[in-house]
């Protein structure tokens, strides 16, 4: 692994987005404000998509950041979804390259879905009105979220989640979900390795991700702005007993999007950043 860039923070952060899926940032955008936080090592990982890798890439390098590309997934375990992050993928695999243009058709039969909902609420939104805000191929539930915003309908995208958007709220549709295992497999056939995210979030117990690291899990994302100390704890400890490495990530969002997720706030050490390098494929 390359060492860290002289003079710089030494921050690494594993886990961001931009507006490939979820973010409100192109990548570009995403990569200088990771840089001015003090990253150096930085990794995006859209959602279901790989589409912006190489702009980030570019981008990065023109910061001095040491990039990772990377992919998250969601996933099921056992009916509760959780989500897989892939880092050191190949962007140009073949087999992550159909899987992210089956999401794509997949995540737009949604859009059209909750657009539908919305309508039947006596809410008309157009397509174009949602794409705009959308980087790439892939469209997500922010994206709508921020068009209801621009036109007033909301406050913010955290009341047209309150209101419509969230799981159990009336224009809510779900989603297609790829099985843990065969998550996994594809994030390592892609050449990189796997690591659980957030796991505090999804609520995962030693059980589960005993099984996860069964199938070839590498990682577990201990560092994140949702876990608490004691949580981190608890997942340290996890990680120490199975043989993970322990990663971690702001998962930032953007400031409309997720206002509590800033770049800085998690690291790992550079150790464990080359211990999960190692694993790779």
């Amino acid at each position: 692994m390359g060492s860290l860039i002289a003079g710089r923070g030494t921050f690494i952060d594993l886990h961001s987005h931009s507006t490939a899926s979820d973010g409100q940032h192109p990548a570009a955008e995403v990569a200088r404000r990771a840089a001015a936080a003090g990253v150096s090592v930085w990794a995006l990982t859209d959602h279901d998509s790989v589409a912006a890798l190489g702009v980030a890439a570019t981008a990065a390098a023109q910061h001095g950041m040491r990039f990772v590309p990377g992919i998250e997934l969601s996933v099921t375990l056992e009916r509760k979804e959780i989500h897989v992050l892939g880092h050191f993928v190949d962007p140009e695999s073949g087999p992550l390259r159909r899987f992210e243009d089956l999401l794509a058709e997949k995540r737009r039969t949604r859009m059209n879905g909750i657009l539908e909902r919305l309508s039947a609420l006596g809410i008309t939104l157009s397509a174009g009105e949602v794409e705009k805000f959308s980087g790439g191929k892939t469209l997500a539930r922010p994206h709508i979220a921020r068009a209801l915003l621009e036109r007033n309908l909301v406050a913010s995208v955290k009341e047209a989640f309150d209101r419509f958007l969230a799981e159990g709220r009336p224009a809510y549709v779900g989603r297609y979900r790829l099985a843990a295992e065969e998550a996994i497999a594809l994030v390592r056939g892609a050449g990189g390795t796997a690591t659980v995210a957030h796991p505090g979030v999804n609520k995962l117990e030693r059980v589960d991700v005993a099984r996860l690291a069964g199938w070839g899990l590498c990682g577990i994302e201990v560092h994140h702005a949702d876990h608490p100390p004691s949580l981190r704890e608890k997942f340290l400890a996890m990680a120490r007993d199975l043989d993970l490495v322990p990663t971690a990530g702001s998962d930032y969002h953007g400031e409309e999007v997720a206002p509590d997720r800033h770049f800085g706030d998690v690291t790992m050490s550079p150790p464990e950043l080359e211990r999960l390098e190692a694993r790779r494929g």
